[in-house]
């Protein structure tokens, strides 16, 4: 008896080395994916490390680099901060480049890998350029020593640099997401837990990467050493690249679907041809596509819903299709349902661009804020955009505490539901803590001015005797606020995207943090050319004392307020994507193509 169940041990570990993944990726050779021999913890670690590296080599630069345009390139305060906003924003516009080759073309591998090494080119650039051009001539860039004018060769050279880097860092950033998450079967009951969980880490290990360049490189930078601060960031960017050329072997892929425009295009067009067509009662009377429609939408079917009801005419089959149907005149519900997916995702995406317009103050007017308040501890010289790390360490307590805390608890008081809040709730959440955090910024900011007002007479530097740890609460309500926001938008548009456009529900993610800096842009051009009539300095000025910074935070928070009023109303207007179950033979590991890296 024992001998038999040594056996059957064996066998079971046999069968379950040589099982196949049941969600249709393939290896490098194009091959179904073997369970045992690819994805999972393994790549999903090596992709976190890269994650972080990457992370790490981004904000190197990002996090100062108001302070650089101000003390280097000579920029104003507010023309700083729109500087680093449209940055910023261009960043995370570039995502929906990257994610729109990675899904219709090149594949998340082969998109990750580029984008890393134009993201190294522009790093390297940068190191050089700063080096020779602007900061080694004059021996400038720290506090006391600001640069004077500079070529225009090499303010050109700066901008190509950091563009660079913006299209680098942007590309990536969206598909490293979804491939992280592609390195788990979703349709396997362990690998399906381990697919959520990964969100919540590489959220965790973007801040971590993120924590060094905020403290250490942060010092180094806000002293001066701008150079030593962007050799690391390019060398800790090479690392990266290096790390995620190493784990090619153990990767999980997915098929290109081809450009999805033509898709959305495809549906739009039926529906139109078709507006005189009765809609049948019924949904299972609609087009349903055969076998080759599938592999467009990874081996899934997702069922038809109500709403849009107008383009379920392009699934209707009228006596003209014939035996030859036309992709322009008729389509199966699945691609009829991935149009209605996104048009249903865009409502809740507006709701979080504003959002994004209070997590961009972290990288230009609380620097600029913290600047203006007493930055010295024991003699010690704190950077005003180390602070920052208050918001990292914030994030990773949160992470732990919805994860291991909230999480579980809010499951068991919730009887009916074996899960806890749902992304969209945390999405909510996210949004009143934003608010909290504005309030917070905004009360600060009037006692910073009324201790400003008391330190000094008729003249007043740009300075107060207000520790810079007052801005500890703004912080930490900020990394509270992203963990409920940024990892539910995460899961949120990942999970609701359809098959084909993965890596574009990650870039809505990324893309509303783009809009939520142009709008923050917009917002401080707009409010300081209100503010600045008959010859007032305005809210925002290059002396803060003179300003009212905390009236420009207290515009936020109410904005913010309306938004949120706005998302609940689209929050429960949400349907959310439903596909049809796999097939037993698919599951199986049936042979997915001649798909090759």
């Amino acid at each position: 008896m024992a001998c038999l169940n040594i056996h059957k041990m064996c066998e079971k570990r046999e069968m379950e080395k040589d099982e196949y993944t049941f969600d249709g990726s393939v290896d490098k050779h194009g091959e179904p994916a073997v369970r045992a021999k690819t994805g999972r913890w393994f790549a999903g670690v090596l992709l976190l490390v890269n994650q972080g590296l990457a992370t790490l080599a981004f904000f190197g630069v990002g996090v100062n680099l108001v302070l650089f345009l101000t003390r280097v390139m000579g920029q104003d305060n507010a023309e700083a901060a729109n500087s680093v906003s449209k940055w910023t924003g261009t960043v995370y516009i570039f995502s929906l480049l990257g994610a729109f080759v990675s899904d219709s073309y090149w594949g998340r591998y082969k998109t990750c890998a580029i984008f890393q090494a134009i993201f190294v080119a522009g790093l390297v650039s940068l190191s050089l350029t700063s080096y020779i051009f602007l900061i080694k001539p004059n021996d400038c860039g720290d506090e006391e020593t600001p640069c004077g004018s500079h070529s225009t060769i090499s303010v050109a050279l700066f901008y190509v640099s950091i563009y660079l880097i913006a299209l680098g860092n942007g590309g990536y950033q969206p598909t490293i997401a979804t491939f992280g998450a592609d390195q788990f079967d979703e349709d396997h009951p362990q690998e399906s837990h381990s697919k959520v969980a990964f969100f919540s880490y590489f959220y965790l290990a973007l801040n971590l990467g993120s924590l060094f360049s905020n403290t250490i490189l942060g010092y180094f930078e806000d002293q001066g050493m701008w150079t030593i601060g962007f050799w690391a960031s390019a060398g800790s960017a090479i690392l990266a690249l290096v790390l995620f050329l190493i784990g090619t072997p153990r990767y999980r892929h997915f098929k290109p679907t081809g450009n999805p425009l033509s898709r959305f295009c495809q549906v739009v067009v039926a529906a139109t041809k078709k507006w005189n067509v009765e809609q049948p009662s019924r949904g299972d009377e609609l087009y349903e596509g055969d076998e080759q429609d599938l592999p467009l939408n990874g081996n899934r079917r997702i069922l038809h819903t109500q709403g849009f009801k107008f383009l379920d005419r392009a699934a209707i089959i009228t006596s003209k299709e014939g035996g030859g149907n036309s992709p322009w005149r008729l389509c199966a519900v699945s691609q009829v349902e991935e149009v209605k997916c996104i048009l249903r995702l865009l409502p809740i995406w507006l709701c979080t661009i504003l959002y994004s317009v209070v997590f961009t103050q972290m990288a230009s007017l609380f620097v600029e804020q913290g600047a203006a308040m007493k930055t010295t501890l024991s003699g010690f010289h704190i950077p005003p955009a180390s602070m920052s790390s208050f918001d990292i360490l914030s994030v990773a307590s949160f992470i732990f505490i919805y994860r291991r805390v909230l999480d579980p608890l809010v499951t068991r008081l919730k009887k009916s539901s074996p899960r806890g809040l749902t992304e969209l709730q945390r999405m909510g959440v996210g949004l009143i803590i934003a608010i909290m955090a504005m309030v917070a910024a905004g009360i600060v900011e009037h006692f910073r001015l009324k201790s400003a007002e008391k330190d000094c007479s008729h003249d007043c530097s740009n300075s107060s005797s207000l520790s810079i740890f007052w801005q500890v609460p703004q912080y930490v309500l900020i990394g509270a606020s992203e963990v409920f926001m940024y990892v539910g938008q995460l899961e949120f548009f990942n999970g609701q995207a359809p098959d084909g456009l993965k890596s574009f529900g990650s870039a809505l993610c990324m893309t509303s943090i783009s809009l939520g800096n142009y709008v923050s842009s917009l917002l401080v051009s707009v409010v300081m050319k209100i503010s600045t009539t008959d010859n007032m300095p305005g809210w925002i000025p290059g002396n803060l004392n003179k300003g009212h910074l905390d009236r420009f935070y207290f515009l936020l928070a109410a904005l913010t307020s309306a938004d949120f009023l706005v998302y609940l109303i689209c929050a429960k207007w949400y349907k959310y994507i439903k596909f049809e179950e796999r097939s037993i033979e698919k599951q199986n590991g049936e042979k997915q193509g001649d798909f090759r890296v």
